[in-house]
């Protein structure tokens, strides 16, 4: 990769774990990214947010579990107080609880710790640029529980707007299926950059928030 530009500045990276043996190498290892640079290393929330205060801050590298204040509502009051901070989830824990509850408070990427660096620096990119990643077996709780859902529960309003392109229900129908920006770009043969673009539009014609209801919503609508 090539050093960055003025116009292409390095994304500025707080990362935060309450365990030292974690944050400090993982903080070490996202360094070695000509375009990461880790402003700021936290042991808890409330660190957290004093560094995001002293800013600027792109993204928060989010561990769940943290003393004083833990990373679900550290999320919230980031969403909150700093809603141009992305946050990505990188934790062991992969339950419903901890997913519905960190995308919930408007967490952008969700992670667990057996990713590896690529997948942490590309995660970190993504929310960046206002994009949503979330690992395979995420993904595969998302679905699993998003069917159960819809199985249990009538469907309501499950119609899909009328002015959806044919591409875009083609998008939507591939986010049910749990596949991520890159899969649905190397499917329809298109760029990942029109994959977000034609995310954003049948989020905002639909009216979906985030790429969790945009699985509910395929299920619901009996795309996937």
């Amino acid at each position: 990769m090539s050093e960055p530009t003025e116009n292409q500045r390095k994304l500025r990276v707080v990362v935060a774990d309450d365990q030292a043996a974690v944050r400090e190498p993982l903080a070490a290892v996202l360094a070695l990214s000509e375009d990461i640079d880790v402003v700021a290393a936290a042991a808890d929330g409330t660190e957290v947010l004093t560094a995001v205060a002293a800013g600027p801050v792109d993204v928060v590298l989010m561990d769940l579990r943290m003393p004083v204040m833990d990373g679900i509502e550290t999320t919230r009051r980031l969403a909150e107080q700093y809603p141009q901070v992305a946050v990505v989830v990188l934790t062991t824990f992969a339950d419903d609880e901890s997913i519905l509850g960190a995308l919930g408070a408007g967490a952008r990427g969700y992670l667990t710790k057996n990713a590896g660096r690529q997948d942490i620096t590309r995660a970190i990119r993504a929310a960046a640029a206002g994009q949503s990643v979330l690992d395979r077996e995420v993904q595969d709780r998302l679905l699993a529980t998003a069917r159960t859902t819809a199985a249990k529960t009538p469907v309501s309003g499950a119609a899909l707007p009328e002015d959806l392109t044919p591409r875009e229900r083609e998008v939507l129908t591939l986010i049910g299926r749990g596949l991520p920006n890159r899969g649905i770009a190397e499917k329809l043969f298109i760029s990942e950059a029109t994959v977000k673009t034609h995310i954003n539009n049948l989020f905002a014609k639909a009216g979906i928030p985030d790429r969790a209801a945009a699985v509910r919503r395929a299920i619901e609508a009996g795309l996937a």
